[in-house]
C-alpha cells in the first residue's frame, strides 16, 4: 500500500517534492528489499512506517537509507497525524499548524553541505547543473533580506538518479541555524519551505503537504478455477480480486 505525497507545496498549492510512504512496513521487512523498491520507484525518499501509533519509520533514498531527512518526516506526519516519529536519531516531534505541518530538528543532523550565497535570485536561477556538488550544493540568495524571503537551489551526488533535489530541508536547516532567524525558502520550481529558530539550537521547519496518490484499498485473494486448458488439463490458478 504506497501513498504518494508532495511535501512543500507553494502558496497555491502546487509543485511540492515527491515522497512515496508505504504504510505496511510490515510488508516488506527486509533492508535490501526496502531499498530496491526506493530504487524502483525513483522519489527523493521512500518511507516505510514500521509502527503507525508509535511513530516508527524507516527511510530511504534510491541509494541509501537514511536516519533523518525533513520532508519524509513532514509528509508522514501530516498523512498519519502524528505528533511524534521515531528515527534512528531520536524522537522527532510534530505539529499541525493550519495549512502547514511542521516538525522540530536539529542542524546536527544533517550530514555535511556546501551552502554557498549569489548575489541575486536570478543568479541562483541561471546556474547550470554542477559537475561536481562534492557534498551537495545549496545555492542561494536574498530574493528580500528584510523579509527573510530567499531563492534557493540545491545540487546533490548520492549517486542515484536524482541530481537537482526540488526541496532540500535538511540544507533549509543548516541555513537557518547559520543565519539564525526564521526564513521563507522557495526552492526549485516554487516548493516553499519555512524555518523557525527554537531553543537549546532546535529549529522547527515547516510546509505543506497533499495526497497525490493515495494508497488502493486492501486486494483480497480468492481461488478461481480457470477453464480446461488445450490438452484437457484442468488448472486451479489463484488470483487477486479487488472488491
Amino acid at each position: 500500500m504506497l501513498d504518494v505525497l508532495h511535501v512543500f507545496c507553494g502558496p497555491d498549492e502546487r509543485d511540492g517534492y515527491e515522497l512515496g510512504v508505504v504504510r505496511d512496513g510490515a510488508a516488506v521487512r527486509a533492508a535490501g528489499d526496502r531499498q530496491a523498491l526506493a530504487a524502483r520507484l525513483g522519489y527523493g525518499e521512500t518511507v516505510f512506517v514500521d509502527d503507525p501509533e508509535r511513530g516508527i519509520v524507516d527511510i530511504y533514498s534510491p541509494s541509501c537509507p537514511l536516519p533523518f531527512a525533513v520532508h519524509p518526516l513532514i509528509g508522514t506526519a501530516w498523512l498519519l497525524d502524528l505528533d511524534e516519529l521515531v528515527t534512528p536519531v531520536g524522537e522527532v516531534y510534530a505539529r499541525h499548524d493550519g495549512e502547514f505541518t511542521w516538525i522540530t530538528a536539529r542542524a546536527e543532523w544533517i550530514p555535511p553541505r556546501t551552502l554557498r550565497q549569489y548575489a541575486s535570485p536570478e543568479a541562483v536561477e541561471a546556474l547550470p547543473t554542477p559537475a561536481d556538488a562534492g557534498a551537495g550544493l545549496y545555492a542561494w540568495a536574498w530574493e528580500d533580506e528584510a523579509a527573510s524571503r530567499v531563492r534557493a537551489r540545491a545540487f546533490c551526488r548520492r549517486g542515484d538518479t536524482i541530481v537537482e533535489d526540488e526541496a532540500t530541508g535538511g540544507a533549509a536547516l543548516v541555513l537557518t541555524h547559520q543565519l539564525d532567524r526564521s526564513l521563507n525558502i522557495i526552492q526549485g520550481r516554487g516548493h516553499q519551505i519555512l524555518t523557525a529558530p527554537g531553543r537549546d539550537g532546535e529549529i522547527e521547519i515547516g510546509g505543506r503537504v497533499r495526497l497525490t496518490q493515495p494508497a488502493p484499498p486492501p486486494r483480497t485473494p480468492v481461488r478461481a478455477r480457470i477453464p480446461v486448458d488445450w490438452a484437457g488439463t484442468g488448472r486451479l490458478a489463484s488470483r487477486t480480486t479487488p472488491w
